[in-house]
C-alpha cells in the first residue's frame, strides 16, 4: 500500500489580504509595513503545526486584468482599489515563501483561484505516476469561492471565517451541510444568486434562498432551464413562485455567464510539478530567521524553530543543512552563557536601538558569525568605528554586575498586606460592578470592548464629537482615551474607568505578586539593562517599574514593599531630572537661570509665559505651565496641548506661541535637534550614545511623524538614562571600597528613581554619599551651572517614606 502524502495549497492573496485588515499597521524601525507580513508568518507556522504538510505551495494573482475582467468589464468592479501599504505587503510577501522554501506559481491573465484549480487536476494525473502514492490536498483560503474545489475528504479546504485565528475545515460532508448542495453546484449557486464581493450579477431578483431551493430540486443552471422548458409545473410543485419563473426565462444567458465568471478554471498553462522532496526535508532554518529578523518578527523565528526542531530530518546532500539538523548545529554554536548574551545584546544594542534585549540567534545574526568570540570582535570592531566604545566601556559594562546583582537580591513582600488590599479590592470591584449594572440596566462583562460597547452606544446610545473606531471591527471604541470624551455625558463612564484601572491593578499586582516570592519571601524582578530604544533599563517577570505612585491604590501596593528586620528603604530621586538636562542642553538662558536660582520651575514657567510676578501665578496657570513643559519635550502639538489644557485651539495656540517666545533657545535647540534627527537619522546623548529612527525615511506619514516626535526628546531621555546608569556603578563601586555591598543593596531602578535597602544605623551615613554622587557625575561646567538634584527618603516600606534630612 503507497503511503498517502498531504499537499496545503496556499491561496497567498486571500490570506494576506485577511492578514492586512485583521491585523494593526506594524512597521519595522525603517517604516516598512509588516502587519500583512506578520499575519502570513503566524497563519504559516500554525498551518504547518496544525496540518503537518509533506509538500506547501504558494498561489499567487498578478497585477492587471484577468480572462474575466476581459469577458465582463464589471468584474470586481466594485472592490476598493488595494491601499499602497497592501500592495507592498503583497509584493514582499513572495520572500517570505521564498525562505520556507513554497514555490510560488501565478500566470497572467488568470487568479490564484485558478491556478489552485488546476493544480487540483493536475494532481489526479500526476498522483497516479508518482511513487509517494496517494495525494490528500488542503486549500488554504480566505476566500469561499475555492469550497468548489472540494472533492470527499481527499480535497478539503481549511478557510479563515474572521481575522486569521477562527478557521474551518470543509470537507464534501461540511459543505454539504453549509449550502445544502455539493460543492460542485456552487457556481450555479452564484450564477443564480450573484456574488456582490466580485460584482457577479446573476439573476436580479434571485436570493439565496430561492438559488438553494431551485438547485437542490433542480440541479446545475443548465439542467433547471432543461427542465424549465420541460415542464414549468415542476417548479410550482416546490414552491417557485410564477414571479420567480419569469426571471428565469428572462435572464438565461446572465444565469450561464454569471456561472462561467464564478467557475475556477482548471486549465491554466503553468507547469507544475510536484517536488521530489518533502518541504520538510527541503526547508532552511537560517533563511526562514533571516527574513524574520529583516522583518523584525521577534518572536517567531523561536516559535517556528521550537515547533520543528525536534523533528527527525534528514540532512540535505547538496551540503545544506535540514531544519532539524540545523536547529541541532544551532544549539551548539548559539550556547552563550547568560553573561555573554547580555554583554553582546548590549554591544548588539548600542549599534542599533531597536534591537532590545537582543537573543542569541540575533546577535549572531547581526554579525554574522556562528560563535560568541567572533561576534565579540565584529561588535567591538564596529562600536569603535561609530564611537560608541566610551559608551559601551564607561557607561553599559560596569552597570552589567550592578544590574545581575539587583536582580539576585530582590524585594521583601508583606503578603498579609497584599491580602487585606485583596479583600479590600475584591469587595470595591464588585461595588463597581453593581452600580454599572445599575445605571446600564443590564448585566454584562466589562472587561469586554464588544459587551461594554454595545451597553454604552447602543443600549444607553451614547454619542461624543469626533469618537474613533477600531481599526480592525468598525466599531466605536471603548479605548480610555475615547471613553475620556464620554465623561461629562453619563455617569457610567467613570465608574467604567475606576473599575478598568482598579482591576488592571488587582489583576497585574495585587493578586499575583504574592505568588511569585522566593522562599525567603523576596521578589525578584529581571531587569534589562538593553531593555528600550531610550536607553532606559526595562522590567519584566514582573515588571516592577509601572507601579503607579500618583494614585491611592498605587501607593497601598508599595506599601507591601518592605524592609528587611534591621533595614531601611532609601529612596534616591533625581528631581525634574529631564527639564534640568533640557536647560543645559539647549543653553536656554531663562531656563538655566530658573534652576540655578533654585526656582520651582513650573511656577517660574508660568510667571514668564503669563508676565505676571511668581506671588501671582494661580494654581491653574503652573498646571498650565508644567503641562507644556513636560509635552514639547515629547513634541507635543497644539492639538494634544489644547486636548491637555481643556481650551480651545485659539487659547492653546496662543499659550504654545507665548511659551516658545519665552523660552527661545529651548525651541531653537528641538528644532535643530528634529532637523539633525531627520537629516543623518540618529540623534546623540550628551555622552555620545545613539539612537537610530529610521522610520524618517518611511514611505507612511504616520512613521515619519512619530519617528520626528520621538527624535524630539530623545537626546533629553537618553541623557538621562545615563546618569542614573552612571550613579548606579559608581554608587556600587564606593560601597565595595567600603566594605558595604553585604549592609546596603540597590533593589530597584524606576526610571530616575533608585531604591535600597539597608542597614538602619548607616542610613545617617551611607545616604549623604549615594546622593552625592548622583548629584555629581556631571559637574556644574558641564550642566551649565544647572544642578543636578537628588531628593532622599527613607521609610519602612516604599509607600510610606519621608523626606531624609541632609
Amino acid at each position: 500500500m503507497k503511503e498517502k502524502k498531504r499537499l496545503v495549497l496556499l491561496d497567498a492573496h486571500a490570506i494576506i489580504h485577511r492578514a492586512y485588515h485583521a491585523l494593526p499597521d506594524f512597521a519595522t524601525a525603517k517604516g516598512e509595513p509588516t502587519g500583512g507580513l506578520y499575519g502570513l508568518a503566524a497563519m504559516l507556522i500554525k498551518l504547518i503545526a496544525d496540518l503537518k504538510p509533506d509538500y506547501l505551495v504558494a498561489a499567487y494573482d498578478l497585477p492587471g486584468p484577468t480572462h474575466r475582467h476581459i469577458a465582463y468589464e464589471g468584474y470586481k468592479a466594485k472592490r476598493p482599489k488595494a491601499e499602497g501599504d497592501l500592495i507592498s505587503q503583497l509584493k514582499r510577501s513572495r520572500d517570505i515563501f521564498t525562505a520556507f522554501n513554497i514555490p510560488i506559481y501565478d500566470c497572467p491573465s488568470f487568479e490564484a483561484d485558478d491556478i489552485l484549480g488546476t493544480i487540483v487536476e493536475k494532481l489526479k494525473i500526476q498522483s497516479e505516476k508518482l511513487k509517494v502514492g496517494e495525494i490528500e490536498i488542503i486549500i488554504a483560503s480566505g476566500d469561499m469561492d475555492t469550497l468548489q474545489l472540494v472533492s470527499g475528504d481527499k480535497v478539503r479546504v481549511f478557510t479563515l471565517r474572521k481575522g486569521i485565528s477562527d478557521t474551518i475545515m470543509y470537507d464534501e460532508k461540511k459543505v454539504l451541510e453549509r449550502f445544502g448542495f455539493g460543492p460542485k453546484l456552487l457556481p450555479d449557486y452564484k450564477g443564480l444568486a450573484g456574488d456582490p464581493s466580485d460584482n457577479i450579477i446573476g439573476i436580479s431578483g434571485i436570493g439565496d434562498k430561492t438559488a438553494t431551493n431551485l438547485i437542490v430540486n433542480f440541479g446545475t443552471i443548465e439542467e433547471i432551464y432543461k427542465k424549465l422548458k420541460e415542464d414549468k409545473k415542476q417548479f410550482e410543485k416546490v414552491g417557485v413562485k410564477p414571479r420567480i419563473i419569469e426571471l428565469l426565462e428572462k435572464n438565461e444567458e446572465e444565469a450561464l455567464f454569471s456561472k462561467v465568471l464564478a467557475t475556477i478554471r482548471r486549465d491554466t498553462p503553468i507547469d507544475f510539478k510536484l517536488s521530489e522532496k518533502t518541504w520538510r526535508e527541503a526547508v532552511d532554518l537560517g533563511k526562514v530567521k533571516r527574513i524574520f529578523n529583516e522583518l523584525e518578527f521577534r518572536t517567531l523565528g523561536a516559535r517556528f524553530e521550537q515547533m520543528l526542531g525536534g523533528s527527525k530530518i534528514p540532512a540535505r546532500p547538496s551540503g545544506g543543512t535540514s531544519l532539524a539538523a540545523e536547529a541541532s548545529i544551532a544549539l551548539k554554536t548559539d550556547k552563550f552563557s547568560r553573561e555573554e548574551e547580555i554583554e553582546l545584546g548590549v554591544m548588539v544594542w548600542l549599534l542599533s536601538s531597536a534591537k532590545t534585549d537582543p537573543k542569541p540567534e540575533e546577535i549572531l545574526e547581526f554579525t554574522k558569525t556562528k560563535k560568541a568570540d567572533e561576534a565579540r570582535q565584529i561588535l567591538f570592531e564596529e562600536l569603535k568605528k561609530k564611537n560608541l566604545l566610551k559608551i559601551f566601556e564607561e557607561i553599559e559594562k560596569p552597570l552589567l554586575p550592578v544590574v545581575k546583582k539587583m536582580n539576585e537580591r530582590g524585594i521583601l513582600l508583606d503578603k498579609n498586606i497584599f491580602k487585606k488590599l485583596s479583600d479590600k479590592y475584591q469587595m470595591r470591584l464588585a461595588e463597581l460592578e453593581k452600580k454599572i449594572w445599575e445605571l446600564a440596566g443590564v448585566n454584562f462583562n466589562i472587561s469586554s470592548p464588544k459587551q461594554l460597547g454595545e451597553v454604552l452606544f447602543v443600549k444607553l446610545g451614547l454619542k461624543a464629537k469626533n469618537q474613533k473606531k477600531t481599526a480592525k471591527t468598525g466599531a466605536l471604541s471603548t479605548k480610555e482615551s475615547e471613553l475620556e470624551k464620554l465623561r461629562e455625558v453619563h455617569p457610567i463612564i467613570s465608574l467604567i474607568l475606576e473599575y478598568r484601572e482598579l482591576a488592571k491593578l488587582f489583576g497585574t499586582y495585587i493578586e499575583p505578586l504574592p505568588t511569585l516570592v522566593d522562599k525567603n519571601g523576596r521578589l525578584h524582578t529581571t531587569f534589562i539593562q538593553a531593555g528600550t530604544t531610550t536607553g532606559r533599563m526595562a522590567s519584566r517577570d514582573p515588571n516592577l517599574q509601572n507601579i503607579p505612585n500618583k494614585t491611592d491604590v498605587g501607593r497601598e501596593i508599595r506599601e507591601g514593599f518592605v524592609a528587611a528586620p534591621g533595614f531601611e528603604l532609601v529612596s534616591f530621586d533625581y528631581s525634574q531630572m529631564e527639564l534640568r538636562i533640557a536647560a543645559f542642553l539647549s543653553g536656554d538662558k531663562k531656563l538655566i537661570e530658573i534652576f540655578k536660582e533654585g526656582a520651582d520651575v513650573h511656577t517660574a514657567a508660568a510667571s514668564q509665559v503669563f508676565n505676571v510676578p511668581p506671588v501671582q501665578v494661580t494654581k491653574e496657570m503652573r498646571r498650565r505651565a508644567k503641562v507644556i513643559n513636560f509635552g514639547v519635550m515629547y513634541g507635543m502639538g497644539v492639538n494634544a496641548l489644547r486636548q491637555q489644557l481643556g481650551t480651545d485651539r485659539k487659547e492653546a495656540q496662543k499659550f504654545y506661541d507665548n511659551y516658545f517666545q519665552t523660552f527661545a533657545g529651548l525651541a531653537k535647540y528641538l528644532d535643530e535637534t528634529r532637523a539633525a534627527a531627520a537629516r543623518q537619522s540618529f540623534t546623540e546623548t550628551f555622552f555620545g550614545r545613539r539612537r537610530y529612527f529610521e522610520g524618517f525615511n518611511s514611505p507612511l506619514p504616520f512613521i515619519r511623524a512619530t519617528a520626528e516626535r520621538t527624535a524630539i526628546n530623545a537626546p533629553i531621555q537618553g541623557t538621562g538614562a545615563d546618569i542614573i546608569k552612571i550613579a548606579m556603578a559608581r554608587a556600587d563601586e564606593f560601597l565595595c571600597q567600603e566594605k558595604l555591598n553585604e549592609k546596603v543593596f540597590l533593589l530597584l531602578q524606576v526610571h530616575d528613581e533608585l531604591l535600597y535597602e539597608m542597614k538602619a544605623e548607616l542610613v545617617q551615613t551611607v545616604a549623604p554619599k549615594i546622593k552625592e554622587i548622583m548629584e555629581e557625575v556631571l559637574s556644574l561646567p558641564d550642566t551649565k551651572e544647572v544642578p543636578i538634584v537628588a531628593d532622599v527618603s527613607v521609610g519602612a516600606n516604599w509607600g510610606k517614606m519621608g523626606k531624609l534630612k541632609i
